[in-house]
């Protein structure tokens, strides 16, 4: 049995459908669930939807209350919620950066402990982090919607080793590019300052010209997120994409050719 967030479009949808396809049980949530009708045909009497902005806890308490209530258990949970930002860090409104923590961060931790008790009682489930290559990297005007991924994969390291000893797993799966609306209405644009032009006027360009040219296949990546769920020896962390891989591996390349260059002197740092 799924919790779903952000089910209206990209990742969570094909989620959605591809737990109802596998046979199973699906609350499927969304800022405005009236949008979720062709998932709750799809699914009939397996599906449910319930109003979930993960800001408001409130609603977080009483999604949870009402997936309990109407399927009894919840297996799995997936904080999937979220939209993009573009912007130079000196572009950024501290207003938009703290609602787009609230989102991404704050809002999927809401629901993880909303769920978690459910959870330890049970002892087994699992918890999908929907993170981004961008939770191990970054980029010129992506530090926003990086810095908020980095969080959730921090947070959810160590939750994986304070709930293995439950049976509970967490699987972060980090994207890369995918046709999932990221570069178009779900992504929120900074203002720019034109001296960032020459660094992040690039990465202006490509989110402008990205929505639906995307390499990835939503539904191929929900599928791989069921085989991994399914596996008896899941992975901490799932990249997915060509780009993913690539860039997530240059980026370790990267952090070990520094960490051994200046190996001697980081030593030298403790009392002796």
């Amino acid at each position: 049995m799924w919790l779903i967030t952000g089910c209206s479009s990209g990742f969570g949808r094909e989620l959605a459908l591809a737990a109802l396809a596998a046979g199973d049980r699906v609350m499927a949530t969304a800022r405005r669930p009236d949008r979720l009708a062709d998932l709750v045909a799809a699914g009939g009497t397996r599906v449910r939807t319930a109003p979930l902005d993960v800001t408001q806890e409130e609603q977080v308490t009483a999604a949870v209350a009402r997936t309990l209530a109407e399927f009894g258990r919840v297996d799995v949970v997936v904080n999937n919620a979220g939209h993009g930002s573009v912007g130079a860090v000196e572009e950024l409104d501290l207003a938009d950066l703290r609602a787009l923590m609230d989102v991404m961060f704050f809002g999927a931790v809401a629901v993880t402990k909303a769920v978690l008790p459910h959870l330890r009682a049970r002892r087994e489930g699992a918890i999908v982090q929907m993170s981004s290559m961008g939770g191990q990297l970054s980029m010129p005007g992506f530090g926003a919607y990086c810095a908020a991924k980095f969080a959730l994969e921090g947070l959810s390291e160590a939750l994986a080793a304070e709930v293995a000893p439950f049976g509970i797993r967490v699987l972060i799966v980090e994207p890369g590019a995918f046709r999932t609306e990221f570069g178009g209405r779900r992504m929120h644009r900074s203002p720019a300052i034109e001296e960032y032009a020459a660094s992040t006027g690039p990465t202006r360009a490509s989110v402008d010209g990205m929505d639906g040219a995307q390499p990835g296949d939503p539904r191929r990546a929900a599928q791989a997120i069921l085989q991994v769920l399914d596996s008896s020896q899941p992975p901490l962390r799932l990249a997915l994409g060509n780009d993913a891989v690539d860039h997530i591996a240059a980026h370790h390349e990267l952090l070990h050719a520094d960490l051994t260059q200046w190996e001697k002197l980081s030593r030298s740092t403790d009392v002796e």
